[in-house]
């Protein structure tokens, strides 16, 4: 799923060599989460919290601020 919706969404749009990973030259838009999804159990994941979102570069959430 997380590939679905990175790497094989950038692939998609043809966006692949600017997103879908973390790469210098790469836009730098992602999100920080609690845990790492791919190493909880299934049943956990719907308790993952953001804790931080960052969009062209710059926070523009974190968890607990404003």
């Amino acid at each position: 799923a997380l590939k679905t919706y990175t790497v094989n969404a950038a692939y998609a749009s043809f966006d692949e060599k600017r997103k879908g990973t973390i790469k210098v030259g790469e836009f730098a838009d992602l999100t920080i989460l609690s845990d790492d999804v791919s190493k909880i159990p299934a049943d956990k994941i719907r308790k993952v919290a953001v804790e931080t979102t960052i969009v062209d570069g710059r926070i523009v959430y974190k968890r607990g601020v404003g």
